[in-house]
């Protein structure tokens, strides 16, 4: 089986592949000090969770938005799965042209997003993608990553809100009950999630302006279901869309070596 990595800087977010299919998914809390022994500490107690071991491994591929993390992982696929763990950046093969004024400057994870995205669309086509921050990314008709563009993430905006307002609380992104709220915490609820919500909105359709109405809007990312169901122009959302990147950029690169 194939093993995929999605480090980022909240969240790592792997999973197994059978094929094309994806057969376990797990989430846990990204540390940015965790060595190879402890990564693969982690990843043997999930494997086990499922009756399975180091040996159902047979290949790896990682992406990475905390540049400490990379080689961690690819050591730990060294010592403890026996074999490279190629790690998405200049030098892996991911098929897509970058049409960035620095092609190193487009992240990991966005561009193994757009991968993924233009695949299953096979045309044009914008990424939201709702982490740490939101990213958009957008790809041309004949599939070339052409940019995008990054706002602050809903959590990092709700803890700037509770840090500097001292009587403000900690909310759960949970579905407002009414527009107008009757209470504090319901008031900031309906604020994010609405405000949020309007934010990409209004950004998606600006995208759409210049990209074409026939452009095809995909929403990724651990907090994309908290706020799509408020969002009017987002037509699909997978939560699995990272992972089903790394698995098209290894077997391209799999391919390529065995061409």
């Amino acid at each position: 089986m194939l093993l995929v990595v999605d480090v980022g800087n909240t969240q790592t977010h792997l999973g197994t592949f059978d094929g094309e299919e994806l057969v376990r998914h797990w989430r846990f809390a990204t540390v940015r000090e965790s060595t190879a022994d402890e990564l693969g500490a982690t990843l043997r107690n999930l494997l086990a969770l499922r009756g399975m071991t180091f040996s159902d491994l047979t290949a790896s591929i990682v992406s990475s938005t905390v540049p400490q993390l990379a080689p961690e992982w690819s050591g730990m696929a060294e010592r403890y799965l026996n074999h490279p763990m190629p790690v998405v950046g200049p030098g892996v093969r991911t098929g897509m042209p970058i049409r960035m004024d620095n092609p190193r400057e487009v992240g990991a994870d966005r561009l193994v997003n757009a991968v993924a995205a233009y695949e299953r669309v096979g045309g044009a086509c914008v990424v939201v993608d709702f982490g740490t921050a939101i990213t958009y990314d957008c790809v041309s008709p004949d599939g070339e990553y052409l940019g995008g563009i990054i706002s602050p993430g809903v959590e990092i905006s709700m803890e700037a809100l509770t840090v500097r307002a001292a009587k403000l609380p900690k909310i759960d992104l949970v579905p407002p009950r009414a527009l107008i709220a009757k209470s504090t915490v319901e008031a900031i609820r309906v604020g994010v999630i609405y405000g949020f919500a309007a934010q990409v909105d209004g950004i998606v359709g600006r995208l759409l302006a210049e990209l074409g109405p026939e452009t095809r809007v995909i929403a990724t990312g651990g907090l994309a279901t908290a706020i799509v169901p408020f969002c009017g122009r987002i037509e699909e959302t997978d939560d699995l869309l990272t992972l089903d990147g790394l698995r098209l950029i290894w077997g391209r690169n799999h391919a390529a070596q065995n061409a």
